[in-house]
């Protein structure tokens, strides 16, 4: 049986992992043990956050239509309980995008509903 050098295959490996952990602070960034450690926790960081993101967003759009509908002088879920009745299919984003960009459209929209 023929003799494995591994040497390359760990070092690409470890400097990939270092490349991963750049602009970490102090020993994670440059020790391969505190590095990986680091790099795993972040990962798990990113992959929660990607869907609180999603979370979040959503109350933020739920916050802006919420002031905008009251403006005009109605709730935000006797709107929403309105859509579905009428079987209006427009999501949240694109209302609280509306509703900030192009407030007299949202208007006549608010009263096309009514």
């Amino acid at each position: 049986m023929t003799r494995v050098k591994r040497g390359v295959s760990t070092s690409k490996r470890r400097k990939n992992l270092l490349k991963d952990a750049k602009g970490y602070r102090w020993k994670r960034k440059s020790k391969y043990r505190t590095a990986k450690q680091a790099v795993i926790k972040a990962g798990r960081y990113a992959y929660r956050d990607r869907r609180a993101k999603k979370r979040t967003m959503r109350a933020l759009w739920i916050t802006r239509l919420n002031i905008a509908l009251r403006e005009l002088g109605f709730k935000y879920s006797a709107f929403i309980k309105t859509l579905a009745d009428k079987k209006i299919t427009v999501d949240r984003k694109v209302l609280s995008q509306m509703a900030v960009e192009n407030p007299e459209m949202f208007k006549k929209f608010v009263e096309s509903v009514k």
